[in-house]
C-alpha cells in the first residue's frame, strides 16, 4: 500500500486534480494506528505489510519530477523517509519506527522496497559524490556521464545536469517522455563495482530498525551475480531478511529462485497474465479470445517453483481489477480470485483498496483515468476513505464495497487452513472436456487436499450462470489418499464467480 494515499483527513469530493501537497494532503504514518492493522490482520489475514513509497524519493519541489507528488521509484535518499509521512518531519524516523513496532505488535511483518537500478536525478552524495565526471565510465563510478553534453529532458524545466547521466532505463543524454527520465541508472556492470557494496550498507540499515523484507524492484535489469552478492552480504548479518523479486523472464524464474534465493517472485507474465486475459475475453467481445485451459499451462511450466511464486490480480504497476480496463467490476472478477488465491500454496499480494472493489477510475493529475491508482499525485481513493471509516465507525462503506469486502474476507480466511497452506493441488481440466457439462474454455476445476481431506473449487469465467458437472476420476481420490470411485459433482456457480465444495472432511 502507498502511505501517501492513506488520508482519511481529506474531506471526500474536495480533492484538487494535479492538486498539490498544500490542496490534497498526504497520509501519515500515524493513520496506521492499531485499529487500521488489526483489520489487516484479523479481518484480510494479511501477514506482511508492504508499505510502499516511504523511503525519501524526489518530490514536488523538483520541477522535472512526475507529478506533483513525484514516483515512490525516483529515490532521493536510501537512509531516510519522507517527511511528509510524519507528523512531526523532525522526528520522522522515530515515527517510521513505531510503525515498524506497531506493525510487528499486530502481527504482522514489514515489506519495504529496494530500488537497486536507478535513483532520482537529485539524489544524496552517498551515490556519485565521488565520481569522476569526465568518463562515461569507470568502476570506481556510481553513474554513466555523457562528457561534454548536457541533459535534455522532455519536459519543461530549470534543471540542468552537465554532463548528463543515462536515465534509469535509458543511455541517452536526451530520454523521451515515456523513459524514467526523472531516474538515473546505477552503475553495476558484470563485475564488482563500489555500487554493489553500497547498496548492501543501504539493506543492513533497514534491517536493523526491523525491516523484515524488501520488494526488490526491476532485478532483471542489474546483474545476476550483483543482486545475488548484495542478498548473499545482507543475509550474513541479518539471515531472516526475506526477499521478493519482480520478474518478467519466465525463463530465469529458477535462477532468481533457486541460485539467488529469491523467497518469492511475481508470477505476472505467467498465471497473472493468464487470468486477465480469460477475464477480458469473457466479458467483451472487442478482447482476443483467452481459454481457461491456459491455467494448466502455467502451473505445469512452473512445476516445483509454484510454492516460490507471488500471485496476484492487482498491483501498483497494473489496471485495478474492478476499472474498466480490467472486469468493470469487483463482482466480476471473483473467478480470478479463485484461482490466483487457492490454485496452489503460493503467497497472494493484495493491492490496498482491492478488497473494497477500488475501481483507479479517478482523473487525479499527472495519472489520468487509466484503469491504475496514481504513485505519482498527492491523492486519496475513495474507498480507502470509506475503509478507513468503516474500520474505526463500523460504517462508511456502499453496498457495493461491503459486499466485496464480505466476499474477499471469507475467502482469505479460508486461504490461511492447512488445506492451502499445505495441501496438494489437483487439476481436473483433462478429464472434463465435455462442452455440454462443463465448458474448459470459460471453466476451471481443482481439488484442493490434506491429510484425507478433499475440497473442490470451481471457477466460472463466464458471464451467465453454470450448472456443471465436474467429473473427478478414482486415481484423483487415490492421489489424495482416500479410498473413494470416481464421481461426478454437480455445481452451480454464478457468473464470474467461484464455488467450493467440501467433498471428504
Amino acid at each position: 500500500m502507498l502511505p501517501r494515499l492513506w488520508n482519511p483527513s481529506v474531506k471526500e469530493g474536495a480533492l484538487k486534480v494535479g492538486g498539490s501537497l498544500a490542496d490534497n494532503g498526504s497520509g501519515h504514518f500515524s493513520n496506521f494506528d492499531k485499529e487500521v492493522l488489526a483489520y489487516l490482520h484479523e479481518t484480510l489475514h494479511v501477514g506482511y505489510v508492504w508499505y510502499t513509497g516511504v523511503i525519501r524519493h524526489a518530490d514536488g519541489k523538483n520541477d522535472w519530477v512526475k507529478g506533483n507528488a513525484g514516483s515512490p521509484y525516483a529515490i532521493e535518499d536510501y537512509f531516510d523517509v519522507n517527511p511528509y509521512l510524519a507528523d512531526n518531519k523532525s522526528k520522522r524516523m522515530d515515527e517510521f519506527k513505531r510503525l515498524v513496532k506497531r506493525t510487528h505488535d499486530a502481527g504482522m511483518k514489514v515489506i519495504l522496497d529496494f530500488i537497486p537500478n536507478h535513483m532520482a536525478r537529485c539524489c544524496s552524495d552517498f551515490f556519485g559524490g565521488n565520481d569522476d565526471v569526465s568518463v562515461h565510465w569507470k568502476p570506481e563510478n556510481d553513474f554513466y556521464y555523457y562528457p561534454g553534453q548536457e541533459l535534455h529532458l522532455p519536459i519543461e524545466t530549470s534543471y540542468e545536469e552537465y554532463p548528463a547521466k543515462a536515465s534509469g532505463n535509458a543511455f541517452t543524454d536526451s530520454p523521451s517522455d515515456t523513459d524514467w527520465y526523472d531516474t538515473v541508472k546505477l552503475n553495476y556492470c558484470d563485475f564488482h563495482t563500489a555500487t554493489w557494496d553500497k547498496m548492501v550498507q543501504v539493506l543492513k540499515f533497514w534491517c536493523s530498525l526491523g525491516v523484515d523484507a524488501f520488494r526488490c524492484d526491476m532485478v532483471e535489469m542489474i546483474p545476476r551475480e550483483a543482486i545475488k552478492y548484495i542478498i548473499e552480504k545482507t543475509r550474513e548479518e541479518y539471515n531472516h531478511a526475506e526477499f521478493i523479486a519482480e520478474v518478467y523472464d519466465k525463463a530465469s524464474y529458477r535462477y532468481y529462485a533457486f541460485e539467488v534465493g529469491f523467497d518469492a517472485l511475481y508470477d505476472k507474465c505467467g498465471l497473472y497474465d493468464s487470468l486477465f486475459s480469460i477475464v477480458r475475453s469473457n466479458l467483451t467481445s472487442d478482447a482476443p479470445y483467452s481459454s481457461a485451459e491456459r491455467i494448466t499451462g502455467d502451473w505445469q511450466f512452473l512445476g516445483n517453483l509454484q510454492p516460490y511464486m507471488l500471485n496476484f490480480i492487482e498491483n501498483h504497476d497494473e489496471v485495478r481489477v474492478a476499472s474498466d480496463f480490467f472486469a468493470g467490476d469487483a463482482k466480476n472478477s471473483f473467478a480470478a480470485l479463485y484461482v490466483s488465491l487457492l490454485l496452489n500454496r503460493a503467497p497472494f499480494m493484495l493491492y490496498f483498496g482491492q478488497e473494497a472493489g477500488e475501481r483507479g477510475m479517478d482523473a487525479e493529475g499527472f495519472s489520468g483515468i487509466n484503469g491504475r491508482t496514481t504513485i505519482f499525485d498527492w491523492w486519496c481513493p475513495a474507498s480507502i476513505k470509506h475503509l478507513d471509516t468503516f474500520i474505526h465507525t463500523g460504517k462508511g462503506l456502499n453496498k457495493s464495497e461491503a459486499a466485496t469486502l464480505k466476499k474477499y474476507s471469507k475467502l482469505l480466511e479460508y486461504s490461511q487452513k492447512d488445506i492451502i497452506r499445505g495441501g496438494g493441488t489437483y487439476d481436473l481440466q483433462y478429464c472434463n472436456r465435455n462442452p455440454r457439462y462443463f465448458d474448459s474454455t470459460k471453466h476451471f476445476a481443482f481439488l484442493r487436499t490434506f491429510r484425507g481431506k478433499i475440497d473442490l473449487i470451481v471457477a466460472n469465467f463466464s458471464k451467465e450462470d453454470a450448472d456443471v458437472s465436474v467429473y473427478i476420476p478414482g486415481n484423483a481420490f487415490e492421489w489424495a489418499g482416500v479410498k473413494k470411485d470416481s464421481c461426478t459433482v454437480n455445481v452451480k456457480v454464478k457468473a464470474c464467480d467461484g464455488a467450493l465444495i467440501s467433498l471428504c472432511k
